[in-house]
């Protein structure tokens, strides 16, 4: 086997120790991962897994950074082929609407903030990361969308922090009393806050 071949042998094994682990978090939570029971489901060793991750911390880190990866790319790539403005932020938000239909059984990074916000450390580092990412991603669209004369002038910060509110509302509610009427509810929300927002009730229209 050459160098190049097992390099990619190599990562592939990581990405789907990655895969296994994030799902197991999507219901244990980050901090319910351990190389342990980790290494039988993937049907590893301990000492196996840990040749790709030095430690526990190690693989809580790939875990959150490949669960903004998805998300930015399920949410935010989907919705980049949309026309610029109220279009592509409709888009992007339905998006994670759909998301949160994927993720019914538990959103990682949504479970994430719970889990290190109070914590000081590198996962907590990366959490802010994701989330940072992502309301920087909102921001954008939304100043895109005033560019293109669609939505209001306004504080784009406060924007991506209302735009937030309602898919987290939307999860929460899902979790409890189904998706079906939480999406409901957050199709409404979001309908209301885009005619609340829009430079003319046009521009608000789906």
């Amino acid at each position: 086997m050459n160098s190049l071949t097992a390099t990619s042998k190599g990562a592939a094994t990581r990405d789907a120790i990655i895969d296994k682990a994030y799902e197991i978090a999507r219901f244990a939570g980050i901090e319910g991962l351990s190389i342990g029971p980790l290494a039988q489901a993937v049907g590893m060793s301990k000492s196996g897994v840990f040749a790709h991750f030095g430690s526990r911390e190690e693989l809580q880190l790939a875990v959150l950074e490949a669960a903004g990866t998805r998300f930015g790319d399920y949410v935010l790539g989907a919705a980049l082929s949309q026309p610029r403005g109220l279009p592509r932020l409709r888009a992007l938000m339905r998006n994670w609407f759909e998301w949160g239909r994927l993720e019914s059984g538990g959103c990682v990074l949504v479970a994430s903030v719970s889990e290190f916000d109070d914590r000081p450390g590198p996962l907590r580092d990366q959490v802010l990361r994701n989330e940072r990412r992502w309301r920087q991603e909102l921001q954008r669209a939304a100043q895109i969308a005033i560019d293109c004369g669609h939505l209001r002038d306004g504080d784009t910060d406060q924007y991506a922090f209302e735009l937030y509110a309602i898919p987290l509302a939307m999860l929460h509610e899902a979790g409890l009393f189904g998706y079906e009427q939480a999406r409901g509810h957050g199709d409404r929300a979001l309908e209301r806050w885009f005619a609340a927002h829009a430079a003319s009730p046009l521009a608000a229209s789906p």
